[in-house]
């Protein structure tokens, strides 16, 4: 592991999810909601991350290492995104990510003491609903202690190598080791929300992630996932999942509990 010091660096955001069914990352419906165009991923920002958590603690972090991070305000397209990462301990880094001198993004990130446990059997494997006919997203159709469908995915190297590229990755483990990137593995998340049930624009606000196993190029995952609660805020109706990224042999490699506001409150009242 690196000695404790501040580390600094520059990513040129980019938003890969233009074209995407969530709208918020359209300029033209970003603007009418108040913001100065479509934001840049929360998963990508958190890709941006990445690089300098494992700088610091080196790869052991992709297999016993967490993270926590909040996305407080935009990044958009073209901008610079400034990604500090300081050493509050020996095992422990405290992140933040600013753009245009606002900070848009916080979190640390910390190597596990023991090996977070995990039993597969509390994350039951379900069917997806097909997916032009998802039910809309609301408290009925996502209840408390809901059984999400089982999003799966196969981790492509091609895909996995222009994701690279996308986020402006420059440390060459994940391709030369076939390690599956960090900011991909957030997406899955968002995917085990948004291919159960249909959504307006929504913006993931935050996530904790805990690493037990890598996961590699050609591996295939499957996004296990429950609906821990379902709440609202300030008119904004919340989601918390605890998401389960597991091979399709059962072994558990990753552990998030993602927040996303998936109906904010300016679409109800634009509603």
């Amino acid at each position: 592991m690196r000695e404790a010091t501040t580390i600094r660096r520059v990513v040129e955001a980019y938003n890969l999810s233009v074209t995407t069914e969530n709208k918020i990352h359209d300029d033209a419906v970003a603007k009418r909601f108040g913001f100065e165009g479509g934001l840049v991923p929360g998963v990508e920002v958190y890709a941006y991350m990445i690089n300098s958590v494992i700088s610091h603690f080196g790869a052991e972090w992709l297999e016993r290492g967490s993270a926590r991070c909040r996305f407080n305000k935009p990044i958009y397209d073209g901008h610079e995104a400034v990604v500090t990462a300081e050493a509050q301990t020996d095992e422990k880094l405290a992140l933040k990510v600013e753009s245009d001198g606002t900070i848009c993004a916080t979190g640390s990130a910390w190597m596990q003491n023991s090996q977070v446990e995990i039993c597969i059997d509390d994350y039951p494997l379900a069917t997806l609903p097909e997916y032009e006919t998802r039910p809309d997203a609301n408290p009925a159709t996502l209840p408390d202690g809901l059984i999400l469908g089982t999003f799966e995915q196969t981790m492509a190297p091609e895909e996995q190598m222009r994701y690279l590229t996308d986020v402006g990755e420059t440390l060459a483990i994940f391709e030369n080791e076939t390690i599956v990137h960090p900011g991909w593995i957030l997406r899955m998340a968002n995917r085990a929300l948004s291919h159960n049930v249909r959504l307006g624009p929504w913006i993931h606000v935050g996530s904790t992630i805990h690493n037990l196993s890598l996961p590699r190029y050609g591996d295939h995952l499957m996004a296990r996932a429950k609906v821990v609660r379902n709440y609202e805020h300030k008119a904004h109706l919340f989601i918390d999942l605890d998401v389960l990224i597991a091979r399709e042999d059962g072994t558990g490699l990753i552990q998030i509990d993602h927040t996303a506001i998936y109906r904010p409150r300016q679409v109800s009242e634009a509603a």
